[in-house]
């Protein structure tokens, strides 16, 4: 029981680890030059 009281917070810190990465290689990055994503013109 002691084992898997430790071998479970490791493994989810795990899994939060990899679905971090899978997200930053899955969705677009975001450039910091890419405008409004609404595509409207700034108005001054």
């Amino acid at each position: 029981m002691v084992v898997l009281a430790v071998l479970v917070p490791l493994l989810m810190l795990g899994v939060v680890l990899v679905l971090g990465r899978y997200e930053e290689l899955v969705l677009p990055s975001r450039r910091s030059d890419a405008g409004d994503p609404a595509g409207r013109t700034p108005t001054v």
